[in-house]
């Protein structure tokens, strides 16, 4: 379905490019750099790029209907504005795991935000995705290491949610009222192939998978079949996602922070912002109703 190859858009060489999303009122995609603490937009039809310094680790940044966007730190849930610069603290969902912090995130139909933390350390099963609405916070998985996601299907019935160091990404049905049931095995990946990192689904209703030291992203289809990959110059792809005006543009963050200096010498790309495009659109971004 890819109808070209992955080319650099924004050389920034950083060491974890994450949570790329597109903001359809700025036509912009936006992304961050966890390691290097920073938010990133990036607009393709004229090429302006803007950074923001975040005051810790940021795993994502999502937009508001009342405005900004939710960001997710490592000290918790902030809003940020990006006319100053500002991240004013909401909720810390895990005030007594300072070694935890905030990695992946999406926004359901209904304008909830679901979110997942991890182990800095990348070690202790510690990580949960949870469901905030703008008042409760609730965990809604058991613990892994490195939660990714969540992603959510077109209809808004079943969200997908992945175990990176366990190679596994598993689907549940979304109920109306955010309850997540009948948890299944959705897909595995093999270490050989790579870990999978940050999932989206297209318009098909397939799951985009980044591959962590897989050297591609692959594409299955809603029965866990793999349809697709699509090979990169770098090893670690971390996430998709779809933009541009017909969402048929597939922006990819990729990172460096794995790599010593000759694997630098090897992948001089890692790190950087990619596109491609695709015949299969996404679909379109909600904005957090809080």
């Amino acid at each position: 379905m890819a109808t070209s190859e992955p080319r650099s858009v924004w050389s920034l060489g950083a060491p974890l490019p994450e949570g790329p999303t597109w903001v359809a009122r700025d036509r912009a995609l936006w992304f961050v750099d966890i390691k290097g603490r920073f938010v990133h937009r990036y607009d393709p039809a004229s090429g302006d790029r803007q950074s923001w310094n975040a005051p810790a680790q940021v795993g994502f940044v999502l937009p508001m209907r009342s405005g900004g966007f939710v960001a997710g730190l490592q000290t918790g849930l902030a809003r940020f504005d990006p006319a100053d610069g500002s991240f004013a603290p909401l909720i810390d969902p895990e005030p007594d795991m300072p070694g935890n912090r905030l990695n992946d995130a999406t926004i359901d139909p209904a304008g909830r935000l679901w979110f997942g933390t991890m182990d800095d350390a990348e070690a202790a099963a510690t990580g949960r995705i949870y469901r905030y609405d703008g008042k409760d916070c609730v965990a809604s998985t058991a613990p892994v290491s490195i939660t990714n996601g969540p992603a959510i299907s077109p209809d808004g019935r079943t969200l997908y949610h992945v175990d990176t160091l366990g190679g596994t990404i598993h689907a549940c049905a979304l109920a109306a009222d955010g309850t997540l049931t009948d948890m299944r095995l959705f897909a595995q990946i093999d270490p050989a192939d790579g870990y999978p990192d940050g999932p989206v689904c297209d318009a098909e209703g397939c799951v985009w998978i980044g591959l962590y030291n897989g050297w591609g992203a692959r594409r299955y289809s809603p029965a866990g079949e793999l349809r697709e990959t699509v090979r990169f110059p770098v090893s670690a792809i971390t996430k998709l996602a779809f933009g541009g005006p017909d969402l048929r543009t597939v922006f990819a963050t990729t990172a460096a922070k794995h790599l010593d200096a000759a694997g630098r010498d090897r992948e001089p790309l890692a790190g950087d912002l990619f596109s491609f495009t695709v015949d299969v659109p996404g679909v379109a971004g909600v904005e957090a109703a809080f």
